[in-house]
């Protein structure tokens, strides 16, 4: 009799152990989708998306880029810079340094795919650092993930996550009932 019990207590509940596995998929999927966003922040750079073709084909539309902070006196000529631009100074634009002019406190700068550099000069206070890293495609999901419907994605992928490992323990404690033949 106790090698009869001692047997089923050793077998697992089959839905308890897809319970278990699903969950433990989603949690890592919701972890491997934040990396990209978060990770990055700790280490000092703050993620842009791209929804422009004014770098292509340096960076492509929908690129998540990597902006690190610095001194604007230390960017050089070629570099890809972050900065406030557009008509309300709100709209975050990338684009490569032509000239440093330290003395006047402003760049000239150039989208890799206009013609021409752009009109205005880009001056210091608007300036938010170098582009370091630019992943193609990868600023879509984030800038969905940031919004609204994104984190309430994510929030619900983790509840179901809890659920189906809670359910999971529910179901191994109640072993007994499960059919495992």
């Amino acid at each position: 009799m106790r090698n009869v019990l001692s047997e089923r207590s050793n077998r697992k509940c089959p839905i308890a152990v897809v319970c278990s596995v699903l969950g433990t998929l989603l949690l890592i999927v919701s972890i491997l989708i934040c990396i990209p966003i978060t990770i990055p922040k700790v280490l000092g750079y703050e993620p842009y998306t791209v929804i422009s073709g004014s770098m292509e084909p340096a960076i492509s539309t929908g690129s998540l880029v990597y902006v690190k902070d610095m001194e604007p006196e230390e960017a050089w000529v070629e570099d890809v810079i972050a900065y406030y631009g557009g008509r309300d100074q709100n709209v975050v634009i990338t684009h490569r340094v032509v000239e440093n002019r330290i003395k006047e406190k402003e760049f000239i700068t150039k989208g890799d795919a206009n013609p021409a550099n752009d009109m205005n000069a880009v001056e210091y206070h608007n300036f938010l650092g170098r582009v370091e890293y630019a992943v193609p495609g990868l600023g879509y999901a984030a800038q969905f993930l940031s919004g609204r419907n994104g984190k309430i994605l994510v929030i619900s992928v983790l509840g179901l996550a809890i659920v189906l490992h809670l359910l999971s323990g529910f179901l191994e404690k109640r072993a007994d009932n499960c059919d495992m033949e």
